[in-house]
Formats: structure tokens, C-alpha cells, sequence
């Protein structure tokens, strides 16, 4: 049974970089395979910067290696710059997510380079790309797409204009990131038609399309209903954190992912087969709650249950392989 919509677990990434804690290597990869074992497909596991900077991610060449041993996985990294893509690549990631800013103020925070220096650093990211490493898929994510706490409001045709410049770079994805959860349902709808518009949807089947998943916050409590209104304007593709650990260290007030629980129980509720068995998914919390005991684990239905008589549609079919 084909999903109808695709979810990319980011905890293992976005997740543990934004604790302060870090995570032993070996309840990461038991972590790993308890969410493989519920059914996900796709997850960004590790990124490849400075240890000194981020020690939780200290190990990234050991998770991928060890992710890339679950049957059926897409392997997902981030790095930064060039130097972070090549270890990423070397360490056998399939996809490389490359942060950049739509605001110059958490560019200079998070990149420490302007919007201009950002993008050039990943025109040479493409063409390092092209000629050592071909089958490497490249994602250009763009960060604070719906608003920055440091700048404030970040017109959308400064989005629009970036998205296009990095397509054009050679990024064979766009992503825009509400990375300090600012976006609204009806700033969604506008931003991903306009995206959809100036790059194509990658998710319309025999279409071709550049435009990435939803990667959104639940810093105010909207997540849900911001994923809820980019599935109905055509994306199928969303970014979740189990149970909603994450944050950018460089965005003040950017806590929280959307759960990944909570947005598997709205899309199987809905009839939308997601491919995630819930209830291993719930399962999966326990590898997580021992690698950092005591860390707060947030999610609604996980503390609610299901409604009696719930029939997900992943319960059926069992986890997709």
C-alpha cells in the first residue's frame, strides 16, 4: 500500500543538537532501529559540523554508517558548508540537507556569512557535487522562511527569490524551514502555492517539481494545523521530531518540532496512510527516553492514547518495507 503522504523522522538530528545533553552513540543507533522498525523510511540522522560546536553530533559518521544497515532507509544528513558536505558524502549519506538563511541576520548568526556569501558557498557545494559525487541528492534548505525572531517578518518574494536562485543553482530540492515557529495556516497556503508556482511540487506524481516537504515548529502551538494547511494546498512530504524534540540554537525561541506521534495519529485519523505503524512508534520513545533520561518528551497523543475504536490505516497494513 502506497503512502499518501511521506514523513522524514529529524529528531535523531534537529532533535539532539538542540538538547544539552548528547546522546551515547549506542542509544542513538538502538533509537534508530526502533523508529525503522515502526515503519519510517526516511530520517536525517546526524550533521556534520565542528565537534567543538556541536558535540551531540559528534559521532555523525557512525550513525550513518549504522543507518545505513536498516533495509529500505534514505539516509538524510545536514552540513553547513563544503568541507561538512564531503564528510557526509564520505560517510555514505544519500541526501545532504544544506542550510542557508532567508534573513541576514540569522545567516550572520547561524553561518556567520551574509545571504549572497551563503549561496555562492553552495554554487560550489553543486559543482564538488557534480563531479565527485554524483548520485549525492542535495537539498537547499532555507531557514526562518516564515519569519525571523531575530530580523522579524521576512517578505515572502525574498523567499520566492532565494528558492528560485537555488534551483537555478542546481539544488534538486528546495525546503523552506519555519525554524522559529512564526508561520500561520494562511502564510502556509500562500508560501508553498507560490513555491509550487515558481518551482514546480515535487510530490504531484509525473510531474516534475523542485519544491521540498514542510518543515515547521510548534513553537506557538500550530504545527499541526500549519502541516495540515500545506497538505492541502499539494505537499506531501513533512519533517517530524519524535516526540517534539528540537530547535536552532542560533533562532531565540525556536523550541519544539512538530511531534512526529501527533502528526502520524492527524494523518492516519484522517484515512491517510502514512506507512508508520503507531503503535511501534510509540514503542519507540522508550530507546529515546533511556539515551537521555530525565529530558522532557512532549507529544499529545502519546499522553492521550487513541480514541477507542481507532482504526489507523498503517494498523492493516503493518509498516511499509
Amino acid at each position: 500500500m502506497q503512502a499518501a503522504v511521506h514523513l522524514c523522522e529529524v529528531g535523531p538530528r534537529d532533535g539532539l543538537q538542540a538538547v544539552s545533553r548528547t546522546m551515547p552513540t549506542a542509544d542513538k543507533t538502538a533509537w534508530l532501529k526502533a523508529l525503522h522498525a515502526a515503519g519510517l523510511r526516511h530520517m536525517e540522522v546526524a550533521s556534520f559540523v565542528p565537534a567543538r560546536l556541536l558535540p551531540q553530533m559528534a559521532d555523525a559518521a557512525e550513525v550513518v554508517a549504522h543507518a545505513l544497515t536498516l533495509p529500505g532507509l534514505k539516509v538524510q544528513a545536514l552540513a553547513p558548508n563544503l568541507k561538512g558536505v564531503q564528510a557526509a558524502a564520505a560517510a555514505g549519506a544519500q541526501v545532504v540537507s544544506v542550510p542557508l538563511s532567508a534573513s541576514e541576520a540569522h545567516a550572520n548568526a547561524n553561518l556567520r556569512k551574509t545571504i549572497a556569501q551563503a549561496v555562492e558557498e553552495f554554487r560550489h557545494i553543486v559543482a564538488w557535487r557534480n563531479e565527485m559525487a554524483p548520485a549525492l541528492q542535495l537539498e537547499a534548505g532555507i531557514s526562518v522562511a516564515f519569519g525571523c525572531s531575530m530580523q522579524g517578518a521576512v517578505p515572502e518574494d525574498d523567499v520566492i527569490r532565494l528558492a528560485h536562485t537555488l534551483a537555478q543553482a542546481g539544488a534538486d530540492v528546495v525546503g523552506v524551514a519555519d525554524t522559529t515557529g512564526m508561520a500561520n495556516p494562511a502564510q502556509v497556503r500562500r508560501m508553498y502555492r507560490s513555491l509550487f508556482a515558481e518551482l514546480g511540487n515535487a510530490d504531484d506524481e509525473g510531474r516534475p517539481g523542485k519544491t521540498g516537504g514542510a518543515h515547521v515548529h510548534n513553537t506557538r502551538g500550530l504545527g499541526l494545523a500549519n502541516c495540515l494547511a500545506a497538505y492541502d494546498v499539494g505537499v506531501r512530504s513533512f519533517d517530524a521530531s519524535m516526540a517534539g524534540l528540537g530547535g536552532c540554537p542560533y533562532a531565540p525561541g525556536a523550541s519544539g518540532n512538530v511531534v512526529t506521534e501527533d502528526l502520524v495519529f492527524m494523518f492516519e485519523a484522517m484515512g491517510l496512510h502514512t506507512g508508520i505503524n503507531l503503535d511501534r512508534l510509540m514503542a519507540a520513545r522508550a530507546p529515546l527516553a533511556a539515551g537521555l533520561p530525565g529530558e522532557p518528551l512532549y507529544g499529545m497523543t502519546p499522553e492521550a492514547g487513541v480514541p477507542k475504536g481507532f482504526m489507523p490505516t498503517t494498523a492493516m497494513q503493518g509498516p511499509s518495507t
